[in-house]
């Protein structure tokens, strides 16, 4: 019996010493500082701790338990605990030490030894301090060789913006998902924007939620990756944790001087809530990560008010007539003793023998200061919105990986799928314009926009090894929808039987991609040889869906639809022909309607090779073949040289290509365009293969081809913890294609004006391969992180980019432009501006974050170059000067799950530049910033909280 109690008292005291216990120790980083506020967790629990001023801690766990300690800016660590004192270090986090998937295929790479500029962006730490939650201003505030922002009264781009890099297209940028290629947006730049005739790829469908990081390869890269990757590449790295939940609410609006059309105040409420999650699958390191998220934005306008004519005297008389009971829609016939007895009751005296061409004389006198007091209107009534779209979205991605065996075959996939609904508004329809029907709106009317975009993912492969080679089969699914629905608004040669709201049809855009990557390390062949290659093949299809009849149809006066030219349109008063189609944006027609596709395949060669210890040296080669256009070959050498232990010297040489996109080759619509002087024109976009083409000698589209050079180099200073990053390049590209300028046609009835007729246009535009450019610059980064009174740790970060676009040689128009002096048509001064000067060419960013116990300081000052007007008159060009964005944020850990931010996104309230009289680009008010140059928006000063719950 003693012995049984013997033995039971040996398996208590066991059990006993695994039980829990007291750990305590101090975290610190790489060079023994301590880290204050590092979170501790045991492991699959909620129990934790955070560390104190000192960097130490204690927390209740068990020997054999699994610690989890994270710290913002450095690599979250998991420790098993085998003592009671546990000391632990933290190392920096994914930056310049991380290894990239872009710019090189050798799977040891970092960005700071690797031979071309890749910038790597903690997104999950931005997310905590940072005001931005779009994917397009947290590059565009954090990247300075990336421009994004939001356009104003440009119709579809308005909900979805363009985007550059390197100041180059939207459509020179190439953008990869876990390294597969990101299918592009289907909506093609047609109005006044920076990116005009562009064709970008919608960044803002894809949740910051879901991203662990962002690398920016800053380089050519179709010898590695195929089209579109003339100015760089982005790839979006996926969250892959697991057994952790971040919740996060932020919410945020305008408190700016310059709110509700300038009177101040508050406006542009947003709010964004976003959910993250991982799974642990099997016992190999598998996972599932989800992320969900749904986001809410309020339109702005800062359009003070409408300094124009609005009403005329025939108003007057409409006016008189409504007020007397009848219907104003007969005083149109041609009867006009009704506009004669009307008239004389507003007191103009008009004639009782008067004709109706003696009448519209008389009645298009301006009238508008009597009418706004008459009808107890505003000028500000008749404000257009000219600011921030209204958006409403939702957007769900996971990321999934599950291993196999232990040999590292995985299968993998992710998926997207994301829908927003936007909401903008076009140019205010005028009462004493022939567009607006005043029988339906007495006093105008301000027509909308309503958008409805869809975009859905998925991307399925496997990887593991083979003899020796890592093989990686895969297959990418993508598809953008864009819809448009017409509100608010009329189709005047209807008249009285038009509709408000129309379906005015829209377009979608897929892709599908099939890869296989191969791959092999050799690490006992010089200091390393890599050795990859493979295979593409992508299927894309371009489609436009018609609207219905009334959206796009010109109807005459018995309402019947206008096909053939010999057919008159309904006329307002004064014998104008009213437009057809709604008003702000023309459906789509049948004969617009289309669907194009195209296939491509591609082989590549790639190697990369340690020479020595101190030499790199990588050449890339890469066929592709367009079933539409032919097929190119194009390579890319890159070396890097470690001149010392601290100091590598890189630079790159390669050629590129962009193919034309599916939307350029195939696009055709009728849209309203408003000219230099602010009035609306009805612009058909012709396909290159259309009659419209042959008569202006307007060539069939090829593709683009680049060549670029960069040259630079990475230092350390370890002792000072500084990293530095400088690289100059230079990008020639060949045959750009343009969105042209607009032909008319003479109006003597010629085959041109026909054609116009028929699209229900005035005027015809193009793409076109117009012009050579060339591209120049330095971008730089400089780090430095270093401990505070051993109390707190400060992170300093900055980066600059000086760029250059030029228009070099003449426009590569044809014989029959050039014969009949329509060259300058073809490409316009204006286009250049938007090429050259209409977004910024300086960008710097300053950023610091301080950690200080429980607390995050985060503050951030970026320099916006200057930008000039885009105009066609050299004499209305004007330039808006430099400018300084600040951002403040600071965040409190008020407990080991949560986290409360507060903060300034502009925090002085700075403006650019207002646009000057004397220039002549303000359109009677409308404008007092531009629109056609953008630095940094207008919103101005925009105040967030935030909320973060964190379960680990």
């Amino acid at each position: 019996m003693k012995k049984n109690y013997l033995v039971f008292l040996v398996l208590l005291l066991g059990t006993l010493s695994f039980a829990s216990a007291q750990i305590s120790g101090t975290v610190v980083d790489e060079d023994g500082a301590p880290l204050p506020g590092a979170t501790l967790v045991i492991k699959g629990t909620t129990t934790g701790t955070t560390t104190d001023f000192d960097g130490n801690y204690s927390i209740n766990a068990s020997i054999g338990e699994t610690l989890v300690v994270s710290y913002i800016g450095y690599t979250k660590k998991e420790v098993v605990i085998d003592s009671s004192i546990m000391n632990i270090t933290l190392t920096s986090g994914i930056q310049l030490a991380e290894a990239i998937v872009i710019g090189s295929r050798n799977p040891n790479r970092t960005a700071l030894e690797s031979a071309v500029p890749v910038d790597v962006i903690d997104v999950k730490e931005l997310n905590n301090v940072a005001p931005q939650v779009n994917l397009n201003q947290i590059l565009n505030y954090v990247a300075p060789s990336f421009t994004s922002n939001t356009q104003k009264i440009s119709d579809g781009t308005d909900h979805i913006d363009p985007a550059s890099l390197r100041g180059l297209g939207p459509d020179q940028v190439l953008v990869l998902i876990n390294g597969k290629r990101r299918h592009n947006s289907s909506l093609v730049n047609v109005n006044g924007t920076f990116g005009r005739g562009s064709v970008g790829t919608d960044l803002n469908a894809i949740p910051a939620a879901s991203i662990k990081r962002l690398e920016v390869l800053r380089d050519g890269a179709a010898a590695q990756y195929g089209s579109d990757a003339i100015a760089g590449v982005i790839n979006i790295v996926l969250n892959d944790n697991v057994n952790e939940l971040t919740f996060m609410v932020t919410s945020g609006a305008n408190f700016t001087k310059n709110a509700n059309d300038q009177t101040g105040g508050v406006d542009g409420g947003t709010v964004n809530v976003s959910a993250n999650y991982g799974l642990a699958l099997g016992d190999k390191g598998g996972f599932i990560n989800f992320t969900g998220d749904f986001d809410y934005r309020e339109d702005y306008s800062r359009m003070k008010e409408w300094e124009g004519e609005v009403f005329n005297q025939y108003n007057t008389v409409e006016r008189f007539a409504l007020n007397d009971g009848y219907d104003i829609a007969n005083l149109l016939d041609d009867d006009v003793a009704d506009v004669i007895t009307y008239g004389n009751q507003a007191g103009f005296g008009l004639s009782p023998t008067a004709t109706k061409e003696e009448l519209q004389g008389i009645l298009a006198a301006d009238n508008t200061v009597d009418e706004l007091s008459a009808r107890g209107l505003e000028r500000s009534d008749f404000n257009m919105r000219v600011g921030q779209s209204a958006l409403r979205g939702g957007r769900f991605f996971a990321n999934f990986a599950l291993p196999l065996d232990e040999n590292g075959t995985e299968l993998y996939s992710f998926a997207g799928l994301s829908s927003r609904t936007g909401n903008s508004a076009g140019f205010y329809r005028l009462p004493n314009q022939s567009r607006t029907y005043t029988p339906a709106y007495i006093n105008g009317f301000l027509p909308e926009i309503n958008s409805q975009i869809t975009d859905k993912s998925i991307s399925m492969g496997i990887r593991g090894t083979i003899s020796d080679w890592n093989v990686d089969f895969s297959n990418t699914y993508g598809k953008n929808a864009f819809l448009y629905l017409i509100g608010n608004t009329f189709n005047a040669s209807l008249q009285n039987a038009s509709p408000t709201t129309f379906d005015a049809g829209g377009f979608n855009f897929m892709q599908n991609t099939v890869n296989l990557d191969i791959s092999k390390f050799h690490d006992d062949i010089m200091s390393g040889l890599n050795i990859a290659f493979g295979a593409e093949y992508r299927l894309e299809n371009y489609e436009i869906e018609a609207g219905e009849q009334a959206s796009y149809a010109q109807y005459t006066a018995n309402g019947q639809a206008i096909t053939v030219a010999s057919q008159q349109a309904s006329q307002d008063f004064f014998g104008a022909s009213r437009p057809g189609g709604s008003q702000v944006f023309p459906g789509f027609s049948p004969t617009n309607e289309l669907s194009r596709g195209r296939s491509s395949i591609a082989g590549y060669f790639d190697v990369e090779a340690d020479i020595t210890d101190t030499f790199l040296a990588s050449f890339a080669t890469r066929f592709e073949d367009y079933s539409d256009f032919g097929s190119t070959i194009n390579f890319k050498v890159a070396t890097l040289v470690k001149a010392t232990e601290n100091l590598n010297v890189r630079a790159a040489l390669n050629t590129g290509f962009r193919a034309p996109s599916l939307h350029q080759l195939n696009f055709n619509s009728t849209s309203t365009i408003f000219d230099q002087a602010g009035n609306p024109q009805e612009v058909g976009t012709f396909a290159n293969d259309s009659r419209a083409a042959k008569l202006l000698g307007i060539p069939q589209l090829k593709e683009e081809t680049s060549r670029s050079i960069s040259v630079g180099l990475t230092a350390k200073f370890p002792e000072a913890n500084v990293t530095v990053s400088l690289d100059g390049y230079f990008v020639g590209i060949d045959d750009r294609v343009v969105y042209t300028g607009q032909f008319s046609g003479p109006g003597t009835g010629t085959e041109l004006d026909n054609l116009l007729r028929q699209a229900n246009a005035t005027a015809a535009s193009f793409f076109a391969n117009a012009i050579d450019t060339e591209s120049k610059g330095i971008d730089a980064v400089v780090t430095w992180d270093l401990a505070v009174a051993n109390s707190a740790k400060l992170k300093n970060t900055l980066s600059a980019t000086f760029s250059k676009t030029k228009q070099v040689g003449g426009i590569n128009a044809s014989q029959v432009l050039e014969d009949a002096g329509l060259v300058d048509t073809y490409f316009p001064e204006d286009s250049r501006v938007y090429l050259e000067e209409a977004v910024p060419r300086t960008k710097l960013n300053l950023s610091h974050m301080l950690n200080v116990d429980k607390f995050n300081i985060f503050l951030r000052n970026v320099y916006f170059g200057e930008v000039t007007e885009a105009t066609t008159t050299v004499a209305n060009q004007q330039v808006f000067g430099t400018k300084v964005v600040t951002d403040l944020s600071v965040g409190y850990k008020a407990s080991d799950a949560l986290t409360l931010t507060v903060g300034a996104n502009n925090l002085l309230d700075v403006y650019p530049d207002r646009a000057e009289e004397a220039f002549g680009n303000r359109s009677s008010g409308r404008f007092d910033w531009s629109r056609r140059a953008q630095q940094f928006g207008i919103g101005g000063r925009f105040l967030f909280a935030r909320l973060s719950f964190t379960l680990r």
